[in-house]
């Protein structure tokens, strides 16, 4: 494989320095305390929890305060991804971030979502099919930047609702006029949700069309994904998904390729197995070891991919109940080199196009600054 010597400068986000300019993607049931801690002990970067709701937020609902909890680790870089529909609850929840520290954590950075395709969000009017509506995005934009005050706030959305709709230029040029700090686009409609192949010649036009600093994002399974995608569009920072998927070491393969090394992690079996036990123990002190090891369950099939393990034993590690018994499930594989046909696959979901719900008479008038009826969300999470 050829390795591209690309060296990165840190991303600048107010007061923030992100170094390497990487950001792990808000991903629901995934990027909670325990994940984010097994990342960070890889690489360095800006590592988002999963997406809290405003409405939830601002309710102060129980489960949503939990989630806005830093680890001690995290403490000077906590960073929240907000969705919200409605520019006085979004402001609000922002002020309650900055002004409150709720749940005793400060938060350096804000971002917010108008990125999800998830159809039971955009037949609402939220997620991607929001910044259809340019002023509404805009009155939301406005809302949050106000008052963070000190503390970055940045965008993340898709190219378009679909072909014939897109936003992307809108959106960045609306993001930085409200004073953004950065926008991230994910090269893809929201009618591919996450099918196909990311076309990053958008971001390209993104980069040149903002000042602000604009990061790539969608099929960075790699590192040297990560330096094509920097190469190819001039785009400021990566932002990882679905790639780190059972590869929490991604992130330092990505801290080696952006200061110029050419070093990729390839653990053997036996390795990946002692950060298996690692990342359930996390989860087991976060959730108590019973709901720990049951959280655990989901991400088994995404770190033993492409590995030669029976069927009998995955199902087993599938239903695990005890850190007891994921180690000796664990102990009894044998060692293996990591499978090199499985590098630069697709991770995650992979589900087929589909057109996009949307409110009735959603598409008339891109000025409508009201916000979408029903489309506040009320569980965290995504």
């Amino acid at each position: 494989m050829t390795v591209l010597d690309t060296r990165l400068p840190p991303l600048r986000l107010g007061a923030l320095t992100v170094d390497p300019a990487v950001v792990l993607a808000p991903m629901a049931g995934i990027t909670n305390p325990a994940f984010r801690t097994l990342c960070r002990e890889f690489g360095a970067g800006l590592y988002v929890c999963e997406m809290i709701t405003t409405r939830a937020l601002v309710e102060r609902n129980e489960k949503t305060l939990r989630m806005v909890r830093a680890t001690a680790e995290e403490r000077d870089a906590f960073s929240v991804q907000l969705y919200g529909v409605d520019p006085a609850t979004v402001g609000r929840a922002v002020e309650m971030l900055v002004d409150e520290g709720v749940a005793g954590t400060r938060p350096a950075h804000v971002d917010l979502n108008f990125g999800c395709p998830v159809p039971k969000v955009t037949r609402k009017g939220g997620g991607s099919a929001l910044p259809w509506r340019r002023r509404l995005f805009g009155d939301i934009v406005t809302a949050a930047v106000r008052a963070a005050g000190d503390v970055p706030v940045t965008v993340k959305t898709r190219i378009g609702i679909d072909p014939e709709h897109h936003t992307y230029l809108d959106a960045g040029r609306i993001a930085q006029d409200a004073g953004a700090a950065a926008i991230t686009l994910h090269g893809r409609t929201a009618d591919q949700l996450y099918s196909g192949t990311a076309d990053w010649s958008y971001i390209s036009r993104l980069v040149e069309a903002v000042d602000i600093p604009v990061l790539g994002n969608g099929d960075v399974w790699e590192a040297d994904d990560a330096l094509r995608l920097v190469a190819e569009t001039g785009c400021a920072g990566v932002v990882v998904g679905r790639g780190c998927l059972g590869r929490p070491w991604l992130f330092g393969d990505l801290a080696a390729a952006f200061a110029g090394s050419s070093e990729r992690a390839l653990p053997t079996l036996r390795e990946v197995a002692a950060v298996m036990h690692r990342h359930a123990t996390l989860l087991a002190a976060e959730h108590g070891e019973q709901h720990g090891c049951a959280d655990f369950r989901k991400h088994v099939a995404w770190y033993l991919k492409g590995f030669s393990v029976g069927s009998t034993t995955r199902r087993a590690l599938a239903m695990v109940s005890s850190l007891d018994e994921l180690a000796g499930l664990l102990a009894g594989i044998d060692d293996q080199p990591y499978p090199a046909a499985v590098l630069g696959e697709p991770r995650g979901r992979t589900t087929p196009p589909r057109p996009v719900a949307l409110p009735e008479g959603w598409l008339d008038d891109r000025d409508d600054p009201r916000p979408p009826r029903g489309a506040e969300l009320e569980v965290s999470g995504g």
